[in-house]
């Protein structure tokens, strides 16, 4: 996105307490962007349109795409949709931290808001997960009145106090997502990478389009803490004294090794992945998220032709 581009600090969005509100800041914030960067009208290749051929009806044109890009689409219908996207979002503890006035949970509620908004307003259908120890609640995809209104209600639900069954609950998912569609996994992937790739390669065998938000927060990846303390893990609850001097160089050794597998894990699997700092704009996460989407889909092209 452009430089220019007056992006909204994280901390001053989290300041606004409803959280439909603060997505359809982002998504404002987002068509804004898109509409001054080099790739302007790409987003209606995302969604559930199609471009104007002669014969079509003109009443199934979207005057409003039309309007905004300067290309005539029209809507698809139910059966020739072919997008369906679960947001599948972490709640276990360790979520609930933030040093910045919010959480990495207020950043993924926000993200995972942001996404289903984008997407239902395209007439694409948008569903949602949560996962702790294990599922706790879920939503199929759909494109209905009212279905926003019920992923973000739940969004807006304390995250139950849990640890993290990140292979378990992934996997669990293979049993209710039985159509194929996109997965956007939220998590702060506090787990041995290893433990989760055989649920990857399921979920990908299966057809389903993988994509991972890692979210960390700054002082986690910076681990700039200055005096001797007790870190608690929020998970379970195991206390040790740390000198931060001392053990800094150790912990970011072992997190730049933690990326790596991911990312290798990723890569080897042909999973999206997206690391996202929770003091990022979201509206920077989502243009990239988005233009991640269409770089795989030209390129998708070029090996079929």
């Amino acid at each position: 996105m452009p430089a220019a581009a007056p992006f909204l600090d994280p901390t001053a969005l989290m300041r606004i307490k409803s959280l439909e509100l603060r997505a359809k800041v982002v998504v404002e914030g987002l068509w804004k962007g898109m509409h001054r960067s080099p790739y302007h009208g790409f987003s209606v290749e995302f969604s559930e349109y199609r471009a104007y051929v002669q014969g079509d009806d003109p009443r199934h044109i979207d005057w409003k795409v039309l309007a905004r890009s300067d290309r005539t689409f029209i809507k698809k219908f139910e059966d020739e949709t072919n997008l369906r996207c679960q947001l599948v979002i972490d709640h276990s503890k360790s979520m609930g931290f933030g040093s910045q006035g919010h959480t990495k949970a207020d950043y993924a509620a926000t993200l995972a808001a942001t996404l289903a908004t984008f997407l239902m307003k395209q007439g694409d259908a948008a569903g949602l997960t949560t996962f702790a120890d294990g599922i706790e609640e879920h939503i199929p995809p759909r494109n209905r009145p009212g279905h926003l209104r019920r992923i973000i209600t739940e969004l807006e639900r304390p995250a139950k106090a849990a640890g993290t069954a990140l292979d378990l609950s992934v996997g669990q998912l293979a049993d209710l997502l039985r159509k194929r569609g996109m997965i956007c996994l939220i998590t702060d992937l506090l787990a041995p990478i290893g433990h989760l790739e055989k649920q990857l390669a399921l979920l990908g065998a299966m057809g389903h389009d993988l994509v991972i938000f890692h979210l960390m927060d700054r002082a986690e990846i910076d681990f700039r803490f200055e005096k001797s303390a007790h870190f608690r893990d929020l998970e379970s609850g195991a206390e040790r004294f740390i000198d931060p001097q001392l053990a800094r160089e150790t912990y970011l050794k072992r997190l730049r090794e933690h990326q790596q597998a991911v990312q290798a894990t990723c890569d080897r699997h042909n999973v999206e992945y997206h690391f996202c700092p929770t003091d990022r704009p979201l509206e920077e996460v989502l243009f990239d998220f988005l233009s991640a989407r269409q770089h795989r889909k030209a390129a998708r092209a070029r090996a079929a032709a």
